[in-house]
């Protein structure tokens, strides 16, 4: 303890157990939990920042992964990601805040990307100001991979295929597309299907550009409105929540430019309608 205090004077006291309890510390490639451990001279120590770790927050948000410098979390449907003029309280940004403030009491995080309230999955947030230019400054280049699921209405006959418009936002804040070249911002999306019923298909969803509400315009473009999709004419909410999840996201490390790459697991309730839908 006394030598990873000496050797990262930024990490609390809490943070560097917290390294250790989580196996996070190596001493001659052997993982070390114990924190009065006797190091001997010419001993190697090595710190995994990249060990993934699931620890949950308030409010059911997971974090997937933290170091220094930034943290990945997993939002739950339902959860704003920053405040809106109505709620300030119930975010994702609040519940991180106070977790990180918890070992710190001065420090902040910041928002790298949104997710829409109601869709959950993958999320980046800095832990500084500098980290969080950087990422957002270079977000194109550093942005390797990201995909999404997402559970729509009706058989898609298409095993894979690309949708292309123009999204513009109407006097109502609803997106809708134009075929018309340069009529709005230029939207690509990518879709395959994963498993279809007779009723709902489970599409796998990458996107060239990251435009408001692309996915779920683009999926109504195609005829296939994502379940509980009520803001763009879903009639049926078989799962209780709308259908679309951020399941992938893999960028460059803002320090070592290293790829890091994270997936989560298929929600349970997309699962389960294939299960009981076939």
């Amino acid at each position: 303890m006394k030598f990873l205090r000496n050797k990262l004077p930024k990490q609390s006291r809490n943070n560097i157990k917290s390294l250790l309890s989580h196996g996070q510390v190596q001493v001659d490639d052997r993982v070390v939990t114990q924190y009065n451990y006797g190091l001997q001279k010419g001993q190697v120590v090595k710190v995994n920042w990249d060990l993934l770790r699931e620890e949950k927050v308030e409010s059911g948000l997971k974090i997937v992964y933290e170091d220094p410098q930034i943290i990945v979390i997993e939002k739950p449907p339902g959860l704003l990601s920053i405040a809106s003029d109505k709620e300030k309280v119930n975010t994702a940004y609040h519940y991180l805040t106070d977790y990180v403030r918890q070992n710190h009491t001065a420090e902040r995080i910041f928002i790298v990307h949104r997710l829409d309230r109601d869709t959950s999955g993958l999320m980046l947030f800095a832990k500084n100001e500098r980290v969080k230019h950087q990422l957002q400054d270079a977000w194109k280049e550093m942005l390797i991979e990201r995909a999404y699921l997402a559970v729509v209405q009706g058989q898609v006959k298409q095993e894979s295929s690309m949708v292309k418009s123009w999204l513009k936002e109407s006097k109502n804040m609803v997106m809708y597309s134009s075929s018309k070249m340069g009529d709005g911002k230029e939207a690509i999306t990518h879709y395959r299907v994963l498993n279809s019923s007779s009723r709902y298909s489970l599409l796998e969803i990458r996107l060239e550009t990251g435009r408001k509400n692309q996915i779920r315009v683009h999926m109504k473009d195609i005829g296939h409105i994502i379940v509980g999709d009520k803001k763009y004419g879903s009639t049926i909410n078989p799962i209780a929540r709308l259908g679309l999840h951020a399941h992938v996201l893999a960028f460059q490390d803002p320090i070592s430019r290293s790829l890091l790459r994270f997936e989560t697991e298929i929600p349970a309730q997309f699962s389960r309608l294939f299960k009981s839908n076939r």
